[in-house]
């Protein structure tokens, strides 16, 4: 005899499992992108620098998407751990960083779009104000699913969230050490990864 789903379960499932592909929908999109775009160098150029130009509404379009899937996602971990306040918030945090990331967008930098000046604009401090505070959040949110996965005997769990956000922290100290843009897009392939994972093993 199968067992049927309660109407709330598979709406906890359905928000888990929005969350669990907005992480490499993300990076497939960034990658496609990066490989594509005239001009575009994934050295030299963020990634936010693909929302400028004539086809930047792919990334516009790539940071909302990934922002509302991820707000899904927090919604499926508050409904799966309700004694868990913060860290379905920290992930919602995250989420709307992504969509303001997509409002407004980076200033050109290092000759990209072709043919433009590296500037300084208003939105583009906004902008470059997502990521930090993304990050931010993030680095609670791994803190809190340690602590959660040390109390209840977990240590694979515990070792891939302290290794996942070790190798987050490493890969963001490469890129601002080295000039290379590269790094970024590893820890964030890290950490969608685990994220992912994340809200698979809640499903």
């Amino acid at each position: 005899m199968t067992a049927t789903l309660s109407a709330p379960a598979v709406r906890r499932s359905t928000l888990l499992a929005a969350g669990a592909v907005g992480g490499p929908l993300f990076v497939i999109g960034v990658l496609a992108q990066a490989y594509t775009r005239d001009g575009f160098d994934l050295a030299r150029h963020p990634l936010s620098s693909l929302a400028l130009g004539d086809l930047g509404w792919l990334q516009v379009t790539n940071f909302i998407v990934y922002g509302l899937l991820t707000l899904a996602g927090a919604e499926g971990v508050r409904r799966t751990l309700p004694t868990a306040r913060w860290a379905p918030r920290l992930m919602a945090v995250s989420g709307v960083a992504l969509i303001v990331a997509a409002i407004f967008t980076a200033d050109p930098i290092n000759g990209y779009p072709p043919g433009t000046a590296d500037a300084a604009t208003w939105h583009g401090t906004i902008h470059s104000l997502a990521p930090a505070v993304a990050g931010i959040a993030g680095l609670i949110t791994y803190i809190l699913f340690a602590r959660r996965f040390a109390t209840s005997h977990e240590p694979g769990w515990l070792v891939w969230t302290v290794a996942a956000s070790v190798a987050v922290l490493a890969t963001n100290a490469a890129s601002a050490a080295t000039g290379d843009f590269r790094w970024l897009v590893v820890g964030q392939a890290i950490g969608a990864a685990w994220t992912t994972s994340l809200f698979l093993k809640m499903r």
